[in-house]
């Protein structure tokens, strides 16, 4: 992906992963932000001796400039990027994209062949197209909410951005697939991707809208179960030093594996039926079994039982886990502001090209001259006239 030219227009979460995603594969991604104050998301957080923690992972690998899209000189500095790139991530309401001419006919005329991924709470050609959305209202708006949580309980939200952070991933994945179309394609003109962000967390529960369309049913929580498909042992159990523990088991030699374990007769859990019927046996006899053994003597028991589980991991327990070693999952790199630091790799891993985290979040405009005098080719009196105008 190198040589791969990016534009974000975009802050926190959704068009930001989009473009580390990019960024962490070799694209060159320059992410615009407001002077003074940059992307909320370097607010946000867990902070170190005053440095916010976030922004160290979610700005990598990307250069940092600032620009003032307020003022006309800040917008044609914005259209020489938008002409500079292949790819434009924009995350502000339709009313100031057009405003700012960053909309898709203004990026299309500006650019003819520039893909432009526009991400928004409710998509571009919805009646909602100008108001605010958030990923939490995208996670409530696909259905997932829905079906999380307890029966009889709330439905519950899961504990990071989920929402963004799966459009970020469908974001990139959209921007790759247009780009396979541009190269092979002499005709190409261009890609407008326009994406809600409750469209990739529906998209992914495939079996919601058939279900209610066939059967005139809607899904509920099952806990940790699934929904409509219910397995025989699927949930997690609290081990006697404190530790939770997954156990799912979904095909009938698993389930039988779980039988056995528990001393139960193997043969009353031959067919699916019969295991189905029995679910409530063996979840019961696993809360048992586990609640009276330490954690490792259960996933070893497991283990030579064939049994798939897992401890339920934290933060901690990842960064002491050796397959994540064995991975190269976790990644330690060099940070001004905090010396060496930890985070995920370049992942997924590549093992002819692979990506990899080159530097952290920068400093707000750390990169303006880079890429305004450098990349852009802003002369030094141009330049300096914007700073001095505080542009950028």
């Amino acid at each position: 992906m190198r040589g791969l030219r990016v534009v974000e227009f975009a802050h926190v979460v959704a068009g930001p992963l989009a473009g580390s995603l990019l960024a962490d594969q070799g694209a060159d991604v320059v992410h615009v932000e407001p002077p003074g104050s940059g992307d909320a998301a370097r607010a946000m957080g867990p902070r170190r001796e005053g440095h916010p923690l976030w922004f160290k992972v979610a700005g990598r690998n990307k250069r940092s400039v600032t620009l003032d899209l307020r003022q006309e000189a800040g917008r044609e500095v914005a259209h020489r990027l938008v002409a500079w790139a292949d790819v434009v991530i924009v995350t502000l309401r339709n009313g100031r994209l057009r405003a700012w001419e960053l909309d898709w006919p203004a990026v299309h005329r500006i650019n003819p062949r520039a893909v432009l991924l526009q991400i928004s709470g409710f998509g571009a050609t919805s009646a909602q197209a100008d108001a605010p959305g958030f990923g939490k209202v995208g996670e409530a708006r696909s259905g997932v909410v829905h079906l999380t949580g307890f029966p009889g309980g709330p439905p519950v939200h899961t504990g990071f951005s989920h929402g963004d952070a799966v459009t970020g991933l469908m974001g990139a994945y959209a921007v790759l697939a247009a780009l396979h179309r541009r190269d092979r394609d002499p005709g190409f003109d261009g890609e407008w991707i326009d994406l809600a962000l409750f469209e990739p967390l529906f998209r992914l529960v495939e079996w919601q809208v058939i279900t209610h369309d066939q059967l005139g049913t809607v899904p509920e929580r099952a806990g940790n179960q699934l929904a409509v498909a219910p397995a025989a042992v699927i949930n997690t159990y609290r081990s006697r030093d404190g530790e939770w523990i997954t156990v799912t088991s979904a095909t009938l030699r698993s389930v039988r594996n779980v039988a056995r374990l528990l001393g139960l007769d193997e043969d009353e859990f031959a067919t699916a039926e019969q295991q189905y019927a029995g679910r409530s046996r063996l979840d019961e006899g696993l809360r048992d079994w586990v609640a009276g053994r330490g954690a490792d003597e259960c996933l070893e028991a497991f283990a030579r039982a064939e049994v798939v589980a897992s401890r339920v991991f934290s933060a901690a327990d990842i960064a002491a886990d050796p397959v994540y070693a064995e991975r190269a999952d976790l990644v330690t790199v060099d940070d001004a502001d905090l010396g060496p630091v930890r985070m995920q790799a370049a992942l997924p891993h590549f093992r002819q090209r692979p990506g990899h985290v080159w530097r952290t979040g920068p400093a707000l405009g750390q990169d303006n001259r880079l890429v305004y005098r450098e990349w852009l080719g802003l002369g030094e009196d141009e330049l300096a006239e914007l700073e001095r105008n505080d542009v950028v």
